[in-house]
């Protein structure tokens, strides 16, 4: 069964978990609707590379937090679990 490290409980299955979309996402100001470009790329538009990425997930049937992951979309490895106010280890190697 694939698993996940909860960086508050351990190791669990994958079940117990909950994809909540890319980490590190900064929700844009309000502005004019005729100027709505920021907001409409933060709502649909994702990076969604190749190789290590960030990503955020909710422990729904465990500590129900929500923690950070480092995951590598080519092999499907999640190669670092963090708390949300911390920075991965991993993010400088991410960087090209």
């Amino acid at each position: 069964m694939f698993q996940i490290e909860c960086p508050y409980c351990g190791k669990r299955e994958l079940t117990e978990y909950s994809y909540g979309g890319e980490a590190n996402l900064s929700r844009p100001a309000p502005v004019d609707a005729e100027e709505n470009q920021a907001l409409t790329d933060y709502l649909f538009s994702r990076s969604n590379k190749r190789g290590i990425h960030f990503e955020r997930w909710f422990h729904v049937f465990g500590c129900r937090k929500w923690f950070n992951v480092a995951r590598n979309t080519i092999t499907n490895e999640f190669v670092d679990t963090f708390l949300v106010v911390e920075k991965s280890p991993v993010d400088d190697q991410a960087k090209p």
